[in-house]
């Protein structure tokens, strides 16, 4: 197989950069040979950045890693609600999205984001604590306070720091596909996906155990992808009413409980597209959905594309 072309990372590490918000992309996108990325941690200039939470950085490199990169993360910084980044960084941030450079902001680098006017009109997401900071500072923007991160094609934010890597592995199945996402899932020991759409926090009310019977709901699920799994199945395996068992399963996931075994049998399929041989009527068998039409027809509508396109798309230059 020939070498595999890098993506090209920036982190830009702004005055008061939270360490986790700084540490997510930079470790998951982390130049290995299962990651085909390049990161440059970068500042306003060369040199010492002030941290937040007592951590400082040295950075190797100015606002010309935003020249070079094809993706720009803005990690949270302090105070994002008093005054915008420096008009050097609002100016690097624009010429790079005018470049064609993709602009994703981890909690509150929303607010940097905001400050380049790339956000009015879009839906954006910040942390909660912040959501309403956010859209005082900047009305055009429509922020949504209730999900843990937003695509907007070109420009992409996310809640807290958690979220961050939701928003990571996000990026690695569009750019990679999701063999290469749940590998990178695996590594850093995280939940393989979860919806954008997911609330960003769920009520104290809500009992702990209940919750970890859900999950493991879930995973018992995703080993029995290829038979019959209803929502009567799935709540008798939690011990709950089909009632509660949905209701508690859109607070935990984004999606109703048909809906994610739907996604999770497109989302195996697309791995056996990516990793296997098998053909598109074999595979619809392997994830339950039955026919190739029915495959067809659910994968056209999760993913606005054919299984056999998708293939193509993840097998090409192989």
């Amino acid at each position: 197989m020939p070498a595999t072309r890098l993506h090209r990372v920036a982190v830009l590490v702004l005055e008061g950069a939270k360490p986790l918000d700084v540490g997510i992309p930079a470790q998951v996108f982390t130049t290995r040979a299962s990651m085909p990325y390049e990161v440059r941690v970068c500042g306003a200039a060369p040199g010492l950045v002030t941290g937040g939470d007592g951590l400082s950085y040295h950075v190797a490199h100015g606002l010309d890693a935003l020249e070079w990169a094809e993706i720009v993360f803005v990690p949270g910084y302090r105070f994002p609600d008093r005054e915008d980044p420096p008009p050097a960084v609002v100016d690097a941030l624009l010429a790079a999205h005018a470049r064609g450079a993709r602009l994703a902001a981890i909690s509150t680098g929303a607010f940097a984001l905001a400050a380049t006017g790339l956000l009015d009109g879009r839906r954006a997401t910040t942390h909660w604590h912040y959501t309403r900071a956010l859209a005082e500072r900047h009305p055009l923007v429509k922020v949504d306070e209730n999900v843990l991160f937003v695509d907007e094609g070109s420009v992409l934010t996310s809640a807290g720091a958690a979220s961050g890597i939701d928003l990571c592995l996000h990026i690695l199945r569009g750019d990679l596909g999701v063999a290469a996402s749940n590998h990178a899932a695996r590594r850093l020991v995280a939940a393989p996906y979860r919806s954008g759409g997911q609330a960003q926090y769920v009520p104290r009310s809500v009992p702990e155990p209940l919750g970890e019977r859900f999950a493991a709901t879930r995973e018992w699920a995703l080993h029995r992808l290829d038979g019959p799994l209803t929502l009567d199945a799935l709540a008798r395996h939690a011990g709950v009413s089909a009632r509660t068992f949905s209701r508690r399963f859109v607070e935990d996931t984004g999606y109703t409980p048909m809906q994610w075994v739907m996604r999770a049998r497109i989302d195996l399929a697309r791995e056996l597209l990516e990793r296997s041989e098998r053909s598109v009527e074999q595979i619809a068998d392997d994830v339950g959905l039955g026919t190739g039409a029915n495959l067809r027809l659910h994968f056209q509508r999760i993913l606005g594309t054919t299984p056999s396109d998708y293939r193509r798309t993840f097998t090409k230059g192989e």
